[in-house]
């Protein structure tokens, strides 16, 4: 076997444990030598849970980085995503950052900068690219199955799903509440499946409406509403330079009994396609002078206490990461893509503040 990858984290809160460490942990040739948390106890907490208490544990990322790593997984909140990225990089490591890719657009840049400067290998965690419904799609959409695709909505609604822990709630420190937390994911997936990387205008309203309600029936309990300073839904209208039109709608508290999360609704013009939920998928058309709906059916099944594949779409990003860098693969996020959903989601930002378009290319 070749020698084991190692890893680094930095920021070993909710998203290190539900996500990216079972999904290292998976993998044979890898292993996470380095935790690093600005709050000591969580760092020594991973390390004991996913390393039997073998690895270094560190509270300064700069003394993390100092440390031996092939690659460093950059889980912190969005304002230090470009920071620790930019260094990690410098410093020789591939890096995976979770979603958004930065703050803002010009915090994405000095990533993709510092990418080409390394000459090592940056991703993002836009992990619902690697769901079977998207894998499928996905396919349809290259080879032309629905045409040009001309309208699309990226949904990412709540009804009563507000993140009360570390800092979610917290405007600045992570740029904006569920437009930059899930319709990122939304917006990520829809852009990817168009192939359309070219914003020409968005029009975007922020909402404040229902973060300062208390007793809300919130999955997580209350949220405190002095640090709820952060949007509770945003919505967008994006067009794009070859007239392609996208809606985008997120919220993490609104009135609605349609609850859907990182999902797209694209219409073109030989069919369509539309994500009911995260993980079902209808694709629409005509044949024979008459509309039909598939279906496809995306796990196996067929067998009794077996339903196929079971490897889950975080499992998947990281074995892809771990075989870019191991040069037997190519990454299926790249942060050229990722800069131009962040850039998006920050015109989207400045036109609700302005109240008028904002125009990509007089930035």
């Amino acid at each position: 076997m070749a020698k084991k990858l190692r890893y680094g984290i930095i920021g070993c809160g909710g998203i290190a444990y539900g996500k990216h460490l079972p999904a290292i942990h998976k993998l044979a040739d890898t292993e996470v030598t380095s935790y690093c948390d600005i709050v000591g106890e969580r760092a020594v907490r991973a390390n004991k849970d996913f390393s039997g208490g073998r690895g270094k544990v560190f509270t300064d990322y700069r003394e993390l980085l100092k440390e031996e790593l092939d690659a460093v997984f950059v889980l912190t909140p969005n304002n230090s995503h470009s920071e620790i990225s930019v260094a990690a990089l410098k410093s020789g490591k591939h890096v995976m950052c979770e979603k958004p890719m930065a703050k803002n657009y010009a915090q994405a840049k000095a990533m993709l900068a510092a990418r080409d400067e390394s000459k090592k290998l940056l991703t993002i965690g836009y992990q619902n690219r690697y769901r079977p419904d998207s894998l499928y799609l996905k396919a349809e959409c290259d080879k032309g199955a629905l045409g040009e695709i001309y309208y699309a909505k990226a949904t990412a609604l709540r009804r009563r799903a507000v993140p009360t822990w570390g800092v979610f709630l917290d405007a600045e420190k992570q740029g904006g509440g569920p437009l930059i937390d899930i319709g990122t994911h939304a917006l990520d997936l829809t852009l990817f499946m168009m192939n359309n990387y070219e914003p020409l205008y968005a029009v975007g309203t922020v909402y404040h409406k229902l973060n300062k309600e208390k007793e809300a029936g919130n999955s997580w309990g209350d949220w405190d509403t002095k640090a709820f300073t952060a949007e509770d839904s945003a919505f967008g209208f994006v067009v794009m330079k070859n007239g392609a039109t996208i809606i985008l709608e997120s919220s993490w508290a609104l009135n609605t009994t349609r609850e859907r999360e990182s999902v797209t609704t694209l219409c073109g013009t030989k069919g369509g396609a539309d994500m009911p939920q995260a993980g079902e998928l209808v694709i629409n058309g005509v044949k024979n002078g008459k509309l039909y709906n598939l279906t496809p059916m995306l796990r196996p099944g067929g067998v009794a206490f077996y339903d196929g594949d079971a490897e889950k779409d975080y499992e998947r990003e990281a074995r892809t990461f771990r075989d870019a860098i191991r040069g037997k693969g190519k990454l299926y996020v790249l942060p050229e893509q990722a800069l131009v959903v962040t850039r998006i989601l920050e015109g989207i930002y400045k036109s609700a503040a302005s109240g008028k378009p904002h125009y990509f290319d007089k930035e």
